[in-house]
């Protein structure tokens, strides 16, 4: 599966595209998307052409959400690093800035494990209203040494996760991070992350206010479940999300079996390859779950195959 349809909701907001020419109204409810067009981009415009519209809207210092669209030659390996340095620039005009989406790029405009991203850590500096950051594409990503006093959502979307990321997003000091979701993907896309290197996180010493954690689209998800069942940080978060991933049996008989899960809020696991014996299970013993898009294991040459929801 790809993604095919762009965000119309972001950071509880309705996403709204904007044109050359459109007033900004309600700049406070409304997430506003700048895109880039193919054409567009290939008569001269550039994303940042666009911004610098935008903000001559008197409005747009009130501005509170925004997300980047297509920068333009995405699939032919442009990368943000432009769309960050006009971003930063545009830093005291967009003082009230406190959501922002990196990459609402969709199938059609490029393959989520072609989009090239860059140093995004000057945006945590440019914006320290920031609360919600989301990122799609994890190529060349890194978010540097990243603190943070009042981000509260950090989403980063991904068809193959460098496990450097991983790091960086486990070194951070965020206190006030309560929702984080890495989609962690497929090796054959770039992904290096191990359960193991997931250990400090699970070990529930990180992120304070943490109260949801998403580890999806995972070729490993069974592998995640048996080594978070019996975690400590399982104590304190209320939902756990391991949605569009791999996940069977085996990891969801560990989840069963401990006691903090049948605690949570809710256990997201939809786009999975349990048996129904087994979501009826889940069902029995209480939890809260989502379990919808049950998927069925391919056969090829008599080996058994599972595939996340998102890899190109």
């Amino acid at each position: 599966m790809t993604i095919n349809e762009h965000a119309f909701q972001f950071a509880g907001k309705p996403v709204v595209d904007w044109e050359e020419g459109t007033a900004i109204e309600a700049p406070e409810q409304t997430a506003y998307r700048l895109s880039l067009s193919y054409e567009e981009a290939d008569e001269g415009q550039r994303w940042s052409d666009k911004l610098a519209l935008f903000l001559e809207d008197p409005a747009a210092v009130k501005v509170t959400g925004l997300v980047v669209g297509s920068w333009g030659m995405v699939f032919e390996g442009v990368n943000s690093a432009a769309v960050v340095e006009a971003l930063v620039a545009a830093r005291e005009r967009l003082p009230r800035l406190a959501a922002l989406f990196l990459g609402d790029i969709i199938m059609e405009e490029s393959e989520i494990s072609w989009i090239e991203q860059t140093d995004v850590s000057p945006l945590f500096e440019a914006y320290p209203a920031l609360e919600h950051f989301t990122v799609r594409g994890g190529n060349r990503l890194s978010l540097g040494s990243l603190r943070h006093g009042r981000l509260k959502s950090l989403v980063i979307e991904s068809g193959g996760l460098d496990v450097g990321v991983v790091r960086q997003v486990l070194a951070a000091e965020l206190p006030a991070l309560e929702h984080l979701e890495l989609w962690l993907g497929s090796e054959h896309y770039g992904a290096t992350t191990t359960v193991e290197d997931l250990a400090p996180l699970f070990a529930g010493h990180l992120l304070p206010k943490l109260r949801y954690l998403g580890l999806r689209d995972s070729e490993f998800t069974d592998a995640i479940a048996g080594a978070i069942a019996p975690a400590p940080i399982l104590e304190r978060i209320r939902v756990l999300d391991l949605s569009l991933g791999t996940l069977g049996d085996e990891g969801a008989a560990a989840l069963l079996a401990s006691p903090a899960v049948a605690r949570l809020e809710l256990l997201d696991i939809h786009h999975h390859f349990c048996s129904k014996g087994m979501v009826a299970r889940l069902e029995k013993a209480g939890i809260r779950l989502n379990a919808g898009d049950r998927q069925k294991e391919e056969v090829y040459g008599g080996e058994r195959w599972r595939y996340m929801a998102v890899s190109e």
